[in-house]
């Protein structure tokens, strides 16, 4: 590691932490004022952006990156009014900055209560899509934090441009022009002085692959708000309505295949199994869905002529993100929770059944960031949550769980107010 890196890194995070103290004291106004400007900004700027965007995409097809990875990283005129969009859409959402709540008197004469604060200064390391550097500059800046954005490589042309756009709203401001700052440097060194600067930085959260989490959490000394992966389930009761099982369960599969929250495994209670699973199947064949499953459903699928291929247990494990889910007959409700509990990652469950108690249980017991009743895995989102953008879907159970909106980049503190009390 280059002492020139050094020299860059320390001068970054002393201007965050620096920026992170002067935007306790900004208010909703000046916020929002921010947010408008960095609209407006990135309006102006759309051929400029299409242009830098162009250089990323030029060389990622050169390293011969697949179609897909080039569509994540791709901005058009299209894409790009919708992300100036979201930011405008973000002054309409409360400020939770500074909400104070459960104001309560005690026997001293005090009131007791909290204060909604920032975090301070929020590390956010990605991958490819760049429409997340305006996503992450306009969350913190609403909720007070300080960022220091790491994008991918890929994407550097772009994000350096976006960097460009977003100081020039900030000069506009009575807020620090280092508010938002992006990482200058494609050395992927700068990660791990990042993930180790607890005097810099508060909390990490990073956005991509498996293999780019599981390195930052291994290696991170500072806290980090985190998924590693979306192994999502559908348990079909056997109350369930059998018609809104078979819409919910096909939504929640085949409406995107690659999101964190797109369902990889479905659950069915044998009492039902018979009767549900052709249904469901069909549908599946039709859009060329893969199914691997357990020995009593392919002896099933097999009288209907729909050919299935045999799971394994690592099937039980596995994030597809693409036309494949697994497939297993459970003998009970209590048998669909602890295989969710088991093979799960945490993330978004759904149990679908008309039975009071079942859906109660299943929301009592399953470990999950968000657990449903008789609804797609597919509303696991901020912006269907109400929350506006999100900056990810957190799987911790300390601090934020589930979509991580402003509140979510926020704590409490308590407070205390007096009239002159003493303890005795």
């Amino acid at each position: 590691m280059t002492e020139t890196l050094q020299k860059y890194w320390s001068e970054v995070g002393q201007q965050a932490r620096a920026a992170s103290r002067s935007l306790l004291k900004a208010s909703t106004a000046e916020k929002n004022q921010a947010l408008q400007l960095i609209h407006d900004e990135i309006l102006k700027n759309v051929d400029e952006i299409i242009s830098e965007n162009q250089k990323d995409c030029d060389v990622a097809r050169g390293n011969s990156l697949t179609e897909a990875f080039i569509d994540r990283l791709l901005l058009d005129k299209g894409r790009i009014e919708t992300m100036a969009q979201g930011v405008v859409d973000m002054i309409a959402l409360p400020d939770p900055v500074g909400e104070i709540t459960d104001i309560k008197p005690r026997p001293s004469g005090i009131q007791v209560g909290k204060m909604r604060v920032p975090l301070g200064v929020i590390g956010i390391i990605y991958e490819a899509r760049p429409n997340v550097t305006i996503d992450a500059a306009a969350l913190c800046i609403k909720s007070g934090n300080a960022a220091i954005l790491r994008g991918g490589s890929d994407a550097f042309h772009t994000n350096q441009c976006l960097a460009k756009i977003l100081q020039n709203a900030l000069f506009q401001t009575n807020l620090s022009e280092h508010s938002v700052q992006i990482v200058a440097t494609q050395d992927r060194a700068v990660v791990d002085l990042m993930v180790t600067a607890k005097n810099y930085i508060d909390v990490i959260i990073p956005r991509g692959g498996k293999s780019l989490v599981e390195r930052i959490n291994a290696n991170a000394t500072v806290p980090v708000i985190k998924h590693l992966d979306g192994v999502c389930h559908t348990f079909v009761d056997e109350f369930a309505d059998l018609e809104l099982a078979v819409k919910v369960v096909d939504n929640a599969k085949t409406q995107r295949y690659a999101p964190c929250n797109t369902m990889e495994t479905l659950l069915v209670h044998e009492n039902i199994a018979k009767e549900f699973l052709p249904k469901i199947a069909e549908i599946f064949v039709v859009k060329t869905v893969e199914m691997r499953v357990c020995e009593q459903t392919q002896i099933i699928l097999n009288e209907h002529e729909i050919s299935t291929l045999m799971a394994t247990d690592a099937d039980w494990h596995e994030e597809y993100l693409g036309p494949i889910i697994a497939i297993k007959i459970v003998k009970d409700l209590d048998a669909a929770i602890a295989h969710i509990n088991h093979y799960g990652s945490h993330h978004t469950d759904v149990i679908i059944s008309e039975h009071y108690s079942n859906t109660t249980t299943f929301l009592r017991m399953v470990d999950s960031a968000c657990v449903m009743v008789n609804a797609s895995s597919r509303f696991c989102d901020g912006f269907e949550f109400g929350l506006g953008a999100e900056i990810g879907i957190s799987t911790d159970k300390i601090h934020a769980r589930g979509p991580v909106g402003l509140e979510g980049l926020t704590s409490q503190k308590y407070i205390v107010l007096g009239h002159g009390e003493i303890r005795t």
